[in-house]
């Protein structure tokens, strides 16, 4: 069997270890870099696990648009954040190919039509991270916990469980865990419980980790949560009953943790307020559902954007 071509673009902290474990399991990765260039040219990336231990990730090609790669790739995978100013169909359009496979691990609800609409004929996955991992300088991810990564097909071609299965197991040769749902828009909503409440809740309060968030208004972030499960069962994908106790259990549980909102924020750049509140807010209004605590996160992260650009 040939080895697999995947293209990581957006090697951040997210892309870079998963394009690293690919790696690991044999495949043929290399990563669309921009912000660190220079130094993953220079050494590679450096990761730091405290699940898997440390190694070196030295992709194949490093390059800064996804017209520079060289090889027909079978997967492009999607790693960006989704703000205002991303063109994720523009980031990849030159490095598709009829038989590529188009991958996106990124937060947010009601994301994915873009790329559809964009590539019809291409399988799409839609992947969802269940990580704890922080870039800490250029080039060093560190990955503090979990990691499990959720992969569901969005269009049913004949070949598409095949490619969907592929790539999760290469992600479980690696060690870390893998599944496949055909609820792939339901766990989506699932993970946004957590989302919606952490990532503006970090942010609005100036810093706090998701410990000292949870540990004084674990009431308030309930209370989203709820906001979050009533607006995903009235667009049709209801959630488990014990959701919310379950996601506050494994937040518990997990090392305090800066949240990748609120890095953006502390680094002065673009947050994924849209995809994760604005899509939200937007899916109640249109199902009618009542969100007050939602609707005021929404708005209070919209005036601390503006505050931002004021500033800058």
């Amino acid at each position: 069997m040939s080895q697999d071509k995947i293209l990581i673009v957006g090697a951040g902290a997210i892309g870079s270890f998963y394009g690293a474990l690919l790696a690991k399991a044999g495949a043929d990765v290399s990563v669309v870099c921009r912000s660190d260039f220079n130094t993953v040219k220079k050494q590679g990336y450096f990761i730091n696990s405290n699940t898997l231990g440390n190694w070196t990730f030295t992709p194949t090609q490093i390059i800064k648009t996804a017209a520079e790669y060289r090889h027909q790739a079978d997967y492009i995978i999607l790693c960006t954040k989704i703000t205002e100013q991303t063109d994720r169909v523009r980031m990849i359009q030159d490095a598709v190919n009829p038989s590529t496979c188009i991958v996106f691990i990124q937060n947010g609800v009601e994301i994915e039509q873009e790329l559809l609409d964009a590539f019809p004929n291409n399988e799409i996955i839609s992947g969802l991270a269940f990580i704890c991992c922080n870039r800490l300088k250029p080039g060093v991810i560190h990955h503090l916990a979990y990691g499990k990564l959720t992969l569901g097909s969005l269009n049913k071609f004949e070949h598409s469980s095949n490619k969907t299965q592929h790539l999760s197991n290469l992600i479980n040769l690696a060690g870390i865990e893998s599944i496949i749902t055909e609820q792939i828009i339901s766990s989506r909503w699932l993970k946004c419980l957590w989302n919606a409440s952490f990532n503006p809740l970090s942010v609005l309060s100036d810093g706090l980790s998701t410990q000292d968030i949870l540990s004084t208004q674990e009431a308030l972030v309930r209370t989203i949560m709820q906001e979050v499960s009533t607006i995903a069962q009235a667009c049709g994908h209801p959630l488990p009953e014990d959701s919310i106790v379950i996601n506050i259990k494994n937040t518990y549980a997990m090392p305090p943790y800066k949240t990748s909102m609120l890095l953006d924020y502390e680094n002065n750049q673009a947050m994924e307020t849209e995809a994760i509140l604005g899509n939200t807010v937007r899916a109640a209004k249109r199902e009618k559902v009542f969100t007050p605590t939602l609707n005021t996160l929404y708005a209070l992260m919209k005036l601390k954007e503006l505050k931002i650009k004021q500033d800058s």
